[in-house]
């Protein structure tokens, strides 16, 4: 198997370089990566270049426009769908409540949707908010002991007035890998649609949403080496079926009819230069290859296995100390690196003792206040929660295990 070459990958984030940043390890992925030096570009030169309307008929508009669908091209070829599926919004939080109401033009009173108690609130509260206008919403609760989902447990949810399915790829406290195309399956037995929350999932390698058989699926570009976007494929015959939110002189527009404010041209843009990475990474690690469908799932296997190294020491780590309970798999293989722990006290003060250290964590629910309700722990008092992604170094780690041996 190819190993990554670290030194290739830092090369491209400009924070390895950055002053105020040297002498700290970066642990909190989970909330926001670094962006890479091709987003920083493209950014910067979309400002001083073409920060102006696109599409209208002189060069540096339509230079403009050019650049947005080169973004959603690129985008939409490295997630195997295709480019008229993809709609960038301001956030994951904002392309959720946008959905939930335009799924309300194909759902009536007394239709049944399924939400999970493992989600961040975003991918939660926007569904569980239909019950307003006569949705009956059941909740697919995690067993209370692991924080897993149990698909046997789906299956008692599941009827004829199922419409819609709405759970996470993986959590970002549990981080345990859901079988998205198992799930998928199962609601579509019953005529369900299903929406997948991949945010704490799409910064380990993009999936191939084509494979899942996801009718939606959400991720947020910021945690992805990008801008600050959200990132939603809505699959063709479910974005036929629902009403448009956008203009009504719009709703022929395909990339209108789900962001009503309108897209952020410059971050749109700038979202090609996360493809721009990948593609880097995959010509230095694989040669060339010109089918962005394949490049992807190369990109894939090269970040996870890379995490999966990092992950064996830190969660061999913990196993080792009777003051630490670790939230989600022990085995690397099954999980996203997003660890989050429980320890004697509240994981913000935890993090903010390491910080002493050089580590940067945080701690506390994450937006996961009804998970934390149904492993009977205090949303409050929180979690631990330290994530890393591909470019991190077995020298953080090494340097996380010696700070967390000092702060408990």
């Amino acid at each position: 198997m190819t190993t990554l070459d670290l030194d290739f990958v830092r090369s491209h984030f400009s924070a390895f370089n950055e002053p105020s940043l040297a002498g700290w390890s970066f642990f909190e992925n989970a909330g926001g990566s670094y962006a890479c030096n091709q987003v920083i570009d493209r950014l910067t030169n979309y400002y001083r270049k073409t920060k102006l309307q696109p599409f209208h008929p002189f060069p540096a508009s339509e230079q403009a426009g050019r650049e947005m669908d080169a973004a959603i091209n690129n985008l939409a070829a490295y997630l195997n769908v295709d480019e008229d599926e993809i709609d960038l919004g301001p956030s994951t939080s904002q392309n959720t409540y946008v959905l939930a109401q335009a799924f309300l033009s194909i759902m009536q009173a007394g239709d049944e949707v399924i939400v999970t108690n493992q989600d961040h609130e975003a991918n939660s509260g926007a569904w569980r908010r239909l019950t307003d206008r006569g949705i009956i919403v059941r909740e697919w609760r995690v067993d209370p002991e692991t924080g897993y989902l149990d698909i046997a447990k789906l299956d008692k949810l599941l009827n004829d007035k199922t419409r819609l399915v709405t759970f996470p790829h993986c959590s970002n406290i549990m981080a345990h890998v859901n079988p998205v195309a198992e799930i998928s399956a199962k609601a579509h037995a019953v005529g369900a649609k299903v929406v997948v929350d991949g945010v704490s999932y799409a910064g380990h390698g993009f999936p191939d949403v084509d494979a899942l058989g996801a009718d939606v699926y959400l991720f947020s570009l910021y945690k992805t080496y990008g801008p600050h976007q959200g990132l939603m494929v809505v699959r063709k015959d479910t974005r036929e079926a629902l009403g448009s939110q956008g203009h009504f002189f719009n709703e022929g527009l395909v990339h209108k009819r789900l962001v009503p404010a309108g897209p952020d041209h410059a971050q749109v843009a700038a979202s090609s230069g996360v493809t721009e990475y990948f593609d880097a990474v995959h010509a230095h690690h694989f040669g060339p290859q010109a089918d962005a469908s394949k490049r992807g799932p190369d990109i894939h296997d090269l970040f996870q296995a890379h995490e999966q190294v990092l992950m064996a020491p830190l969660l061999e780590y913990i196993r080792s100390r009777n003051d630490v309970r670790l939230l989600g798999p022990e085995n690397p293989e099954e999980r996203a690196p997003t660890i989050s722990m429980i320890t004697n006290r509240d994981g913000r003060s935890v993090a903010e003792d390491l910080s002493k250290h050089g580590i940067m964590a945080a701690g506390g629910h994450f937006y996961s206040h009804r998970l934390f309700q149904g492993l009977n722990l205090d949303p409050e008092a929180g979690a631990l929660r330290v994530s890393f992604v591909h470019y991190t170094s077995p020298a953080d780690i090494q340097k996380l295990l010696k700070a967390m041996d000092a702060v408990l």
